[in-house]
């Protein structure tokens, strides 16, 4: 039997490629003989470069950018060719504020990775969006790649209080020529009821009564800019940075679209029997450009099944078949929620040596 194996990172515990070998170390106990296809996958946000340079190569480059509160913090650039692959939480992600001084959290550490990338000459810059601790609207990106304004880009979204005009040019000529992408896993605005602050804020440490403040600030700063562009769908992605790059004349694509492409994911899903995915909580939300829903649907256009292994399943039978998904099981109703946290990797493949005993047909 033929399995393809292409889970999402659990957010916290196992990165996607480690999820993936401990779907397979789990299936291998119970059917040794069957061919394992694995195929670990991102919709953007942490472990897109780690993602993309498993399945395409290239070359990796270490960076020193500076973090969202200004701290030195290395980063890793992907290079494929001319395309360049950035992971926008490795330099501003919830990881490293710890859902803390988001109001003074800048992405200038982004803008830095971008400006390596030309640097390097990339003609293609690709931005994983997703897992970002930040919500300065992309302001620090825009103030790395050159971006003047009348007030500060770079301190995070309080000082974008003295913000009333911005001169994009010296940025849009860093990057003249080069063809911008924005990988976004979501569709949000920059502002407003579903805008990044209020949709985002909260995960990422923002008080319920700041909200409204801060939603105000960005909003200033798309009055300073295009505010056509902040009502786009994905502006709001990353705290905003979808936005920075729309400015820049971006593209928009998702993210596991992107990778699916790049991985060849429908090829694989056609050789495949069946088709295992995976992320730490399976809920309704994984419909919004997240990666089972993503995977499910490559293996539906294939005729194929598709089981989801994840930390939680938080929705229904009819909820999931709605996603695409035929059947899902959950790490902590089989082992509990201390040994899914304390062994992710073992229980992970206990449960797919589980998951075997009804799927495989050894």
């Amino acid at each position: 039997m033929r399995v393809l194996i292409a889970p999402d990172k659990f957010a916290g515990t196992l990165t996607a490629v480690e999820a993936a070998e401990a779907m397979a170390e789990g299936w291998r106990r119970r059917s040794p003989g069957d061919q394992l296809d694995l195929a670990p996958m991102s919709d953007g946000g942490p472990g897109f470069v780690g993602v993309l340079h498993t399945a395409l190569g290239g070359d990796l480059e270490v960076v020193t950018v500076p973090g969202p509160h200004g701290e030195p913090t290395p980063a890793t650039l992907l290079l494929v060719d001319q395309t360049a692959y950035v992971e926008s939480a490795q330099a501003c992600g919830i990881e490293l504020t710890g859902g803390e001084g988001v109001e003074v959290a800048s992405t200038v550490g982004v803008g830095r990775l971008v400006e390596v990338a030309v640097e390097a000459g990339a003609r293609t810059v690709v931005v994983g969006l997703g897992g970002s601790g930040t919500n300065d609207g992309g302001a620090g990106l825009l103030h790395a790649l050159g971006a003047t304004a009348d007030g500060r880009l770079d301190a995070g979204p309080l000082r974008l209080s003295d913000v009333t005009g911005v001169d994009l040019g010296p940025a849009r000529e860093r990057v003249a020529g080069v063809r911008l992408v924005a990988a976004s896993d979501v569709d949000v605005p920059l502002t407003g009821l579903f805008g990044a602050t209020k949709s985002f804020g909260p995960q990422k440490g923002v008080a319920e009564e700041r909200i409204a403040l801060l939603d105000g600030l960005l909003e200033q700063l798309a009055v300073a800019t295009d505010r056509r562009l902040s009502l786009e769908k994905g502006a709001g992605a990353a705290g905003g940075l979808g936005f920075a790059l729309m400015l820049l004349g971006a593209e928009r694509r998702p993210g596991i679209d992107l990778v699916s492409e790049a991985v060849d994911l429908p090829g694989r899903a056609a050789a495949a029997d069946v088709v295992l995915t995976g992320e730490g909580a399976f809920d309704f939300s994984s419909r919004s450009g997240k990666v089972p829903y993503g995977v499910a649907q490559v293996a539906a256009e294939a005729l194929r099944p598709c089981v989801a292994l994840a930390g939680q399943v938080l929705v229904g039978s009819r909820e999931m078949r709605a996603l695409g998904v035929e059947a899902a099981y959950s790490l902590v109703e089989l082992v509990g929620e201390e040994r899914a946290l304390g062994d992710p990797a073992g229980a992970l493949a206990e449960l797919a040596e589980r998951v075997a005993r009804t799927w495989s047909r050894e």
